[in-house]
């Protein structure tokens, strides 16, 4: 007879206990014995230790196609820091690592018998209320990745974006810090930089334009700037050639306007500007200076 005492089931008869036990070291011998369960448990053990190694190979594979595709990229037009490129193949690499896991972890439970569609919807529900919740930091962080992968500007570069110009200070995945000629620090989001006008790739070109009266013969300008030119190059080798004295730019009835040019650096335009017209002015006023002399 089978009763409850103290919320317990007990048996009192101790056939009927007899009898239960056997039943239960039956059932486990029959459990044991199942060849065609062990046998189905071998091979999904072998799917999943295979499904395992070729996940790991999947994965070396793409980590190689990365490294090769970012030292292509070491070997472009811009001379970069390259600890961008290791933060985006760090980046790349762990996306990869994410994504075959968690496929890996989805075939896994299949072989072991468990229903992936409620999964996989539940996985589908979860993303696009992330994705609808973080739209702007999804748009900048791919922004960034793409201005970082292509090259778009550098850490030093002098850039400008809508009406904010400045050196690039700092570039992330989610905002790129600039700062202006006058201090001012401006961190713009990536997905904010819709163009770039990068003033740091090639050389650059330094132009001044001098007014003379007309009373002033227009030989005697040109011979005193270009003399002033070549003390100028003399004294500074930081710039590469004589700047050169092109000729009149404008014309009117009291005064003509000659134009100088040099090629330079790209960060270095306003600094050679601002030594043409030094130079020049100081030839101008020696010149004066000599006039009154004599």
């Amino acid at each position: 007879m089978i009763g409850l005492l103290s919320g317990e089931t007990t048996i009192d008869d101790p056939a009927e206990a007899v009898e239960a036990a056997k039943k239960w070291t039956d059932g486990m011998i029959s459990w044991f014995t199942d060849m065609d369960m062990w046998q189905n448990f071998m091979w999904a053990a072998v799917r999943i230790i295979l499904i395992f190694i070729l996940t790991r190979i999947l994965v070396r594979i793409i980590f190689r196609i990365i490294d090769r595709s970012l030292q292509r990229k070491e070997k472009g037009r811009l001379q970069v820091n390259p600890r961008r490129f290791v933060t985006v193949g760090e980046l790349l690499k762990n996306m990869t690592s994410v994504i075959s896991n968690f496929i890996m972890v989805l075939i896994v439970l299949g072989e072991l018998g468990f229903q992936l569609g409620p999964l996989i919807a539940g996985a589908g529900v979860l993303g696009m209320a992330i994705g609808f919740g973080a739209q702007s930091l999804v748009k900048d962080v791919i922004t960034g990745f793409f201005i970082i992968l292509e090259d778009q500007f550098a850490v030093g570069d002098v850039i400008q974006t809508g009406a904010l110009k400045g050196t690039v200070e700092m570039i992330g995945l989610r905002s790129t810090r600039l700062v202006s000629w006058t201090g001012e620090v401006h961190i713009i989001p990536n997905g904010m930089i819709a163009n770039v006008t990068n003033y740091s790739i090639g050389t650059a070109l330094a132009v001044i334009d001098l007014p003379f009266s007309n009373t002033k013969k227009l030989e005697d300008s040109i011979e005193l700037l270009e003399k002033a030119m070549r003390e100028m190059k003399e004294k500074h080798d930081e710039i590469e050639q004589v700047p050169n004295v092109l000729g009149i730019q404008s014309l009117t009835a009291s005064e003509y306007v000659i134009r100088i040019a040099v090629e330079c650096q790209p960060g270095a335009r306003s600094e050679a500007e601002r030594l043409m017209q030094m130079y020049a002015k100081e030839a101008l006023e020696q010149e004066e200076s000599a006039k009154l002399g004599s």
